[in-house]
């Protein structure tokens, strides 16, 4: 605090803060819950809610007295500064690698997007706070179908494994690939498992984010296809 008189804050007032923190992350928490992530409406809800418990500190320097028997006074600023540093030890923990994928980077981000929805009505600004609940909502619901369908480039690695008498040459290969618009790179081949198998590995790419399903399905059927591995690592 600067200076002047102490701000006393109802009781009430902090009750309101702490609730509608919960509430705006337990929305942000709902969509992650819906599509199936470890980090969801209880574990958003929480971040939300300890983040206005942690700056109501400094919004209320005196919260009823006759209580809790003295006056808290701390800067709003170096709060926020450690409980958003803070944040990044429970973001990395929803972080994982699939494979060559990164998987999670999403959810850690609505995480800390909570903890700034918690900070914000901690501080009594529910109407901003409210405004960055829609966007983040609309972030992670409306944006995750443009994703889906808007062109992109989209990389992987793949990895082919054929019966040796059935295997196809490279340009066989880059040509049954091409077929469904995804392209082959960096190829590199040899024989496995005392030569009963032709094994190729690559990156492929795709201006489609559908391509790689497409393509899975096709292989799936070539019965001189003993095993193959198509991993997205871009999403």
């Amino acid at each position: 605090m600067t200076g002047g008189t102490p701000l006393v804050t109802p009781i009430a007032e902090v009750a309101f803060n702490l609730v509608t923190a919960w509430g705006m992350g337990s929305v942000v928490g709902w969509e992650r819950t819906y599509n199936g992530r470890l980090a969801g409406l209880r574990t958003h809800g929480l971040v939300a809610l300890a983040a206005a418990a942690v700056m109501t500190l400094a919004y209320a320097p005196a919260l009823s007295p006759g209580i809790f028997g003295k006056v808290i006074q701390l800067e709003a600023a170096p709060l926020a500064q450690g409980v958003m540093t803070g944040l990044g030890f429970l973001g990395a923990g929803v972080i994982f690698k699939e494979g060559v994928s990164v998987q999670g980077l999403t959810t850690a981000a609505a995480l800390w997007t909570s903890a700034a929805l918690g900070l914000l009505c901690g501080l009594g600004l529910q109407l901003p706070a409210a405004l960055a609940t829609v966007i983040a909502f609309f972030t992670l619901t409306v944006l995750r179908w443009v994703e889906a369908w808007a062109p992109a480039r989209v990389l992987g690695i793949a990895v082919f494994r054929f019966t040796a008498k059935a295997a196809p040459d490279e340009a066989g290969l880059r040509r049954l690939l091409g077929d469904h618009a995804v392209s082959l790179q960096d190829v590199s081949y040899g024989r496995i498992r005392d030569g009963k198998l032709v094994e190729y590995r690559g990156s492929i790419e795709s201006r489609s984010h559908k391509a790689f399903e497409a393509l899975a399905e096709r292989l799936r059927t070539l019965s001189e296809l003993v095993e193959f591995d198509l991993s997205r690592i871009s999403k």
